[in-house]
């Protein structure tokens, strides 16, 4: 039986049967009546009783044994309300945001003074580094509010199922560590964490783990695992699970179909022991090789099956595949909760390195480039650097190119200049990712080795120095060390380090097939590492600051997974490079919009009262990318698109002269029959501005028709637009009338005629830097908030987007308006940023015409239209993750 410590005023104790728990019962007083203690040190005695009653049973069962016990009822109603408190403190937590089934039973209100777990995390954290605000108070609040979302461990039975969202390479691992850690102080028994696929990823998992887990405290934990062993079935599982051991158990294993196998007949045979035994399982990198998997899908589903208590959460950055799991099914849709973990400060994620695209209802010019921290890859490389068929591997040589030399050159001088720094991660990594093959891999070995070995010799050739000093201040040119808050290093300060750090830097191939491995647990690495798959889920590079990256895949998780780059870049933030392609850097961009858009729907719909069976996350589409595998998508629905109080503009455009003539064409007929057919004109031509009030929809579904949008603009799908447009004037009658304007650059030398007396000043819109194609140009934002509000009256300048559309919806709650801009076919970019010079000149072969549409929000259920839009990959050399590894048995 265990004891509750109480004051000395409580020396009687009565135990309630089959609790486990000694209650203490407050002493009485003398005859005359008078308590021996005031009422509020009787019921602060009493908390004390009930929280360490919530070791034993949930919430509701803790305070029925303080009611059997003969508690007042005025002590049972405190008591619940200051857990109410403590429960609604979680709960309402800034971070994280979570989408939860019902009203969970909040039972886990935080640590407490006894824990031994959590608290060893936390000396571990301050001893690296780790500052006490805000970076553990985060991570306290982040897994303190899923650990309350988890089952109380003392349930009878229960299958919980949720999804933590998280981002690439951002401390996923630290926190289902703190999960794990407060878990097993509150009586969770087993843990099982699902480690990826390759023995890279579980190896580091295992190592993590048993430093913060079971180091810390040796005598509270037993392994099923370790270091060089996945799992290996042990002789008497009662000797784990049995009354008599009372250690938490840690088993972590990959997602292997032989091993998870052996994992599940063990467990078979201890099911007379596992009723009493809550687990937890934690799948690392949930999205992969979990989601409609043949072999490891079920495996999962079948060791849930094996434990009565079992809680199983998911953590990924990509959580695509897992978000389009049918939630109707038996399977691992979280249907119990999703968490969308804050962004830590001073990650590198995608929208920091590549910049991203307006969302709705946000001011495109609010929204950063990202870094010039981007260098392009010519696709006259490719054959160079990877085989161009599969006919190709056998006997591929690669070849050095002007690009790959820069990388690794600057790689070197990086490494220099940390060493003079004396700062941050002690580690230094480059990447080289081709392909999936590896052999190609392998084939990088001798001229890479020759590479480094040529450049030793040439360290006190004048010439060869001079073009590293070129380089070097070129790059520190673009990304000034002073914006990061980091001191900037001359070249002369770093050429003395760079013979030492030739002599240390290794060429390593990390596949399945090289016994070669990165090994950050045996002092500094200076490493230029080549790899694939090993390198490209979860596995973190230490000290990564180079990328060399041209692999082409075809799906968004994969790509964003593969993204290694992504972290924390301590010390050297100033000085992280990727090398890739023109199209693969769009693609990355593309990527950041889906991102934010879905963390940001996550976030509306916990504020709605949704929860995880009644809200579906959109997806934005690409047209050369599938959101996951297909098999992943074999229950995804298409969701419906709705314009409403949504703003509309082009962005990307082919610059070739027939495409942009038909467009200028197309204008001029619009602007014609606009001037013929408008109630009144505007004429703002001071301002560069022309406003045609209340012209006919026809004009403007003519144009539409006519107009050519850019095939890789799936939200400007023309046939969308016009079916949308018409589904509201035979629903509402809106959209009838459409205010048609024109926006041009008062102060510009040279002007653009649409109609005769129709002449406004050419815009520029410089092309983001990169050309995935010759013919291709993306100016990431048009139209400005002024711009939306264009033909609203007064004052517009101050309004917020969301004010205008509450404008719109009073002054025009049935107009549409359709927005022109005549953009300079050169359009040199500004350099005002020396920072973010991340523009160049758009060099169209004719002026391009680009268009916004802003719709009004309608005031009854929006009129929708459905559109599946497939993937075309016909053109696009795809090379899938390998999932042989699932079902090896040497794996």
């Amino acid at each position: 039986m265990r004891g509750v410590p109480g004051p000395a005023s409580m020396r009687r104790s009565r135990s309630i049967p089959g609790d486990g728990v000694a209650l203490r019962k407050p002493a009485r007083a003398s005859e005359g009546g008078r308590r021996s203690t005031s009422m509020t040190e009787e019921f602060d005695e009493m908390y004390e009783t009930f929280k360490a009653l919530l070791d034993a049973f949930p919430p509701a069962e803790a305070v029925k044994r303080l009611e059997q016990f003969g508690t007042s009822p005025d002590i049972v109603q405190r008591i619940r309300e200051r857990h109410e408190q403590q429960t609604i403190r979680i709960k309402e937590l800034e971070e994280p945001h979570a989408v939860v089934l019902g009203n969970r039973d909040t039972w886990y209100t935080g640590p407490q003074p006894k824990d031994k777990c959590w608290p060893a995390i936390v000396d571990l954290l301050r001893k690296d580094g780790w500052p006490q605000e805000p970076a553990i108070r985060a991570l306290d609040d982040s897994s303190t509010r899923v650990v309350s979302l988890l089952n109380h461990p003392k349930e009878k039975a229960f299958s919980t199922r949720g999804l933590v969202v998280g981002y690439v390479q951002s401390g996923k691992t630290t926190n289902f560590t703190s999960v794990m850690a407060k878990a097993a102080d509150r009586g969770y028994k087993l843990f099982i964490v699902l480690a990826g696929i390759h023995n890279g990823l579980r190896r580091q998992t295992q190592a993590r783990l048993v430093q913060q887990l079971v180091e810390s405290n040796p005598s509270m934990w037993s392994q099923l695992t370790g270091l060089e062993k996945d799992f290996i079935p042990q002789d008497n599982p009662a000797s784990y699970f049995g009354k008599s051991n009372k250690t938490h158990v840690l088993c972590v294993v990959k997602k292997n179909a032989p091993v998870l196998r052996k994992l599940v007949r063990w467990l078979e045979k201890a099911s007379d022991y596992l009723k009493d035994c809550p687990a937890l399982i934690i799948d690392d990198e949930a999205d992969q090789a979990t989601v409609a998997t043949k072999s490891i899908n079920p495996l999962i589903l079948s060791i849930m099956g094996c434990l009565p208590r079992s809680a199983y959460v998911g953590y990924t950055a990509s959580p695509f595949a897992n978000l389009l799991i049918d939630p109707g099914a038996e399977d691992l849709y979280p249907k119990d909760f999703v968490v969308n973990l804050p962004k830590p400060t001073g990650h590198f994620g995608t929208e920091v390195l590549f910049g991203r695209y307006a969302l709705d209802g946000e001011d495109p010019e609010q929204i950063d480039d990202g870094y010039d921290m981007i260098r392009s890859v010519p696709e006259g490389d490719m054959p160079c650097v990877r085989p161009e068929t599969r006919a190709d591997v056998e006997g591929f040589e690669p070849v050095i190119t002007e690009t790959l030399r820069k990388a690794v050159e600057y790689f070197w001088m990086v490494t220099a200049a940390r060493r003079v720094r004396g700062t941050g991660n002690p580690h230094n990594t480059m990447l080289i990712h081709t392909s999936v093959n590896t052999a190609v891999h392998n084939s990088f070995e001798r001229p890479l080795k020759r590479l480094r070995d040529q450049s030793v010799q040439s360290l006190t050739d004048a010439g060869f120095l001079s073009r590293l000093r070129v380089l070097w201040e070129q790059e520190t040119g673009r990304v000034p060390a002073e914006d990061f808050g980091e001191t900037n290093v001359s070249f002369e300060e770093l050429v003395p380090e760079l013979p030492g750090v030739l002599d240390s830097c290794r060429v390593i191939m990390d596949n399945s097939s090289s016994e070669d491995r990165l090994d950050y647990e045996n002092g500094p690495v200076v490493a230029i590492a080549v790899g694939g798959n090993t390198l490209s889920r979860g596995l973190t590079l230490e000290g990564l600051s180079v990328s060399y990256f041209v692999r082409s895949v075809s799906a968004y998780d994969t790509l964003l997974q593969m993204g290694r780059w992504f972290g924390f870049r301590n010390g050297y933030a100033d000085l992280p490079r990727i090398w890739m392609t023109d199209e693969l850097a769009e693609w990355f961009r593309h990527l950041a919009t889906v991102e934010t858009e879905m963390r940001r729907d996550i976030d509306i719909y916990m504020t709605e009262d949704e929860t995880p069976l009644t809200f579906a996350v959109r997806l934005r589409t690409h047209p050369a990318l599938r959101v996951t595998a297909a098999a992943k998508m074999r229950d995804a629905v298409t969701a419906a698109s709705a314009y409403g109080g949504q703003r509309i503009q082009t962005h990307y455009f082919h610059t070739n002269a027939d495409w942009l003539r038909g467009n200028i064409d197309a204008a001029h007929t619009l602007v014609e029959a606009s001037i013929a057919s408008a109630v009144r004109v505007s004429d703002r031509s001071a301002e560069g501005r022309f406003i045609f009030r209340d012209v006919p929809h026809d004009v403007v579904t003519d144009f539409l028709s006519r107009y050519k949008f850019h095939e890789k603009s799936p939200e400007s799908d023309a046939d969308l637009i016009i079916a949308y447009i018409r589904k509201r004037i035979a629903a509402a009658g809106s959209l009838r009338r459409w205010n048609v304007a024109i926006v041009g650059n008062p102060k510009a030398k040279e002007g653009f005629s649409f109609a005769p007396g129709v002449n406004v000043g050419r815009n520029v819109r410089a092309r983001v830097t990169g050309n995935p194609t010759p013919d291709f140009a993306d100016i990431k934002t048009l139209m400005s908030r002024r711009d939306a509000a264009v033909d609203l009256t007064g004052d517009t300048s101050k309004l917020t987007e969301d004010d205008i559309v509450d404008r719109r919806r009073v002054e025009l709650p049935d107009t549409g308006l359709l927005v022109l801009y005549p953009i300079d076919k050169v359009s040199e970019p500004s350099r005002a940023k020396k920072s973010k010079n991340l523009r160049d000149p758009l060099n169209a072969e004719d002026h391009v015409i680009g268009v916004g549409l802003v719709f009004p929000k309608p005031r009854d259920m929006d009129s929708t239209v459905e559109s599946y839009i497939s993937a075309d990959l016909s053109n696009v050399r795809i090379e899938d993750e390998d999932f042989s590894l699932l079902d090896s048995e040497d794996a």
